[in-house]
């Protein structure tokens, strides 16, 4: 079900930033303050980076598992995300996949740089219910960042997944945000045709990690998020909401869906202290 797998990427690179988004309360409870500007900055990152390597093994993925190093299964798909520096291999004994980037910045077509391996290991056809992928980082970097951390992607059927990160970190020259995440991707729509326009999904999860100031927090989806994939809406979350607290005993909640009409917009709501406050949420 290829439209299946291609909604869940889309679904990981454009939806889930603002999950993370502003993970740490800031030290007066106040959203705009540069404690929740420093998580958003991370967390979108990071976000961006999962939805990335997502997106680069299942178009490296082969077509026929059984050939080693032999033909992708979507090459039109590997030519826009993969750079002609960037040396693919695949052991069928093992079945694993190997991106190699080189120690020397790879560009790849969209302009993003990288260098390093992504190795990604599958128990069987990715498309078959029950099967996973495990994705893991060697010497990775990610425009001059250090990314690490394990993805592990689990095919429930019908379309659905779950995608699991663990001990996951992105090192820059400023701090480290380091985090985990739980989250379930279960398709709501969309499961008889093979476009992605009318495909939703409700996702579920939580998320914990400590941002680049040292400030730890948790992030747990309260009511389940809505991802709906018309035109206008897939870069946003629609409808759901997220608990986040903090070490510092501060915690808020971000609303997705403040008039209750499930808009195609990035209005959104964050309630602090009793206190309520309409935000928009940025785009990556």
């Amino acid at each position: 079900m290829k439209s299946s797998f291609r909604s869940f990427r889309l679904a990981a690179l454009m939806g889930s930033v603002l999950l993370l988004g502003t993970a740490s309360c800031s030290k007066d409870n106040d959203p705009s303050a540069p404690e929740s500007v420093v998580s958003a900055e991370d967390s979108g990152a990071a976000e961006d980076e999962t939805g990335s390597l997502n997106d680069l093994v299942e178009a490296a993925a082969p077509a026929d598992a059984s050939l080693p190093n032999g033909a992708v299964a979507e090459p039109a798909d590997l030519a826009r995300v993969l750079s002609g520096c960037a040396t693919r291999t695949w052991n069928p004994a093992t079945r694993t996949l190997t991106l190699d980037f080189g120690t020397t910045n790879c560009i790849s077509p969209n302009g993003v740089a990288h260098r390093g391996k992504i190795v990604a290991v599958f128990t069987g056809p990715f498309r078959q219910q029950g099967s996973t992928v495990t994705i893991t980082l060697v010497d990775y970097f990610r425009n001059d960042n250090q990314h690490t951390g394990t993805r592990v992607i689990r095919n429930l059927g019908d379309g659905s997944y779950s995608l699991d990160v663990q001990n996951a970190s992105v090192i820059k020259a400023d701090g480290t945000h380091s985090w985990t995440s739980q989250r379930v991707y279960t398709r709501l729509a969309g499961q008889a045709t093979r476009t992605i326009l009318d495909d939703q999904y409700s996702v579920t999860g939580s998320a914990s990690g400590t941002n680049r100031n040292r400030v730890q927090y948790s992030a747990t989806i309260q009511q389940p998020l809505l991802k709906v994939f018309t035109p206008g809406c897939a870069r946003f979350f629609t409808a759901g909401t997220v608990n986040i607290e903090n070490s510092r005993g501060k915690s808020l909640l971000l609303n997705y869906d403040p008039t209750g009409t499930q808009a195609c917009d990035n209005i959104a709501s964050v309630t602090s202290n009793g206190r309520t406050r309409t935000i928009r949420l940025g785009g990556r």
